[in-house]
């Protein structure tokens, strides 16, 4: 049994550390813990992402601003459910919305967002979650909509039921409908664009959905689909915002968001009770949306430019090399570097080009196709010497 006399006895057989007992003599440096090359340790090989904020290459980075938040968050107990609710209430006055949630992730707010309109909060319909008996079970998309993350909704039990025209989306809608479901990366694929897809949803009452997961920048999209008339919108906190990469937002009407967040850990008995959101991320997300807003974007995107630029005369000449700048309309919309290969010209194919860089030194990161698209914003200041000369190294077999 450990009294108090014993603890004292044992304490004073412990070395003094940084200052514990008064012990001012340790140096600043020996408080200082030493910075582990963890990723050597483990055998994974870091890289320069040349590619984007693709979650499998781990997206984005996260500034000393978002770092600090987390870090301050480390430090500190707070009741759980009261900071989701502060947080979501700041983050709201900034995107100039309702209401917004913290939530694991952009398939994390798919989810919430979808139970919260089935639920509406009834407590006993949370618990019955994905089991539908008592509640709307369809969720309407265009077949052209149809993607792999749909799957987050589906979680909640419904069924999608695909449309391509407006006449076929005013056809679908039934008393069984619970939602209208938009994927806003291919709002030029399907024959209902946003605006006329919301004008539906308000005409026929039901809630409408936007997953905007990738498309920040342009900064101005965090608030557009929300006045544009969505119900809820979704986006990612780990790409472009550069929060926590396991982070995502929720943001939309008042009623549905306190929907959802019934559905919401730490509540348990729910759906999204394994879709944890702890204090470091809450904190972290807030200090990357207030960074995001304030940035200087029109400067940002000059920085880009000079990048893909600086790239892009590296490639001048190079036979079987067509390449020049663009911007993707929707997600990732910021310049990027798009490298259209003659493999026969070349004497070599993208592929082969985007296995090189990532087993070369330094490793670096693209996505593989036949064709390249080489994105500059995500890369740390340099890196985009460093891309330019590899990549010429390796299309010229100098490497």
């Amino acid at each position: 049994m450990l009294t108090r006399r014993t603890f004292f006895e044992r304490l004073s057989t412990l070395p003094v550390v940084g200052g514990f007992l008064g012990g001012a003599a340790t140096s600043a440096a020996a408080a200082t813990p030493m910075m582990r090359d963890y990723f050597k340790e483990l055998g994974v090989r870091p890289f320069i992402n040349a590619a984007g904020t693709y979650t499998d290459m781990t997206a984005s980075l996260m500034p000393p601003e978002v770092m600090a938040a987390i870090n301050y968050a480390s430090k500190h107990y707070v009741p759980l459910n009261e900071l989701h609710d502060k947080v979501g209430e700041r983050i709201a006055t900034l995107v100039k919305a309702e209401a917004a949630l913290v939530s694991s992730g952009a398939a994390s707010a798919m989810t919430l967002g979808t139970a919260g309109i089935l639920t509406g909060g009834d407590p006993q319909k949370v618990i019955d979650l994905p089991n539908l008996v008592g509640m709307k079970s369809e969720v309407i998309m265009q077949k052209s909509h149809r993607f792999g993350y749909d799957h987050a909704v589906r979680n909640c039990g419904v069924k999608i039921v695909e449309v391509e025209t407006v006449a076929d989306l005013e056809r679908a809608i039934t008393p069984q409908t619970a939602m209208m479901l938009f994927y806003n990366n291919n709002n030029s694929v399907g024959q209902i664009r946003d605006e006329e897809f919301v004008r539906l949803g308000k005409k026929h009452g039901v809630p409408t959905m936007n997953d905007c997961a990738a498309d920040v920048p342009p900064v101005e999209n965090l608030w557009k689909y929300t006045a544009m008339g969505f119900d809820l919108v979704v986006f990612s906190g780990g790409k472009g915002i550069r929060g926590p990469q396991s982070a995502g937002l929720l943001l939309g009407r008042k009623d549905l968001i306190k929907a959802a967040r019934a559905n919401a850990a730490p509540n348990g008995n729910s759906i999204g009770r394994g879709m944890k959101v702890n204090k470091e991320e809450m904190l972290g997300m807030l200090a990357a949306i207030e960074r995001f807003v304030k940035l200087d974007h029109v400067a940002l995107d000059r920085e880009y430019t000079r990048r893909a630029e600086l790239i892009l005369k590296s490639l001048a000449g190079l036979p079987g090399i067509t390449a020049g700048i663009t911007v993707p309309e929707v997600a990732n919309h910021v310049p990027h570097v798009e490298i259209k290969i003659d493999a026969a010209a070349a004497g070599i194919t993208g592929p082969e080009i985007s296995k090189k860089l990532r087993e070369g030194t330094p490793s670096i990161g693209v996505r593989p196709g036949d064709d390249l698209m080489i994105g500059v914003w995500m890369m740390q200041p340099g890196d985009e010497l460093v891309v330019a000369r590899r990549l010429k190294e390796v299309i010229t077999k100098k490497a």
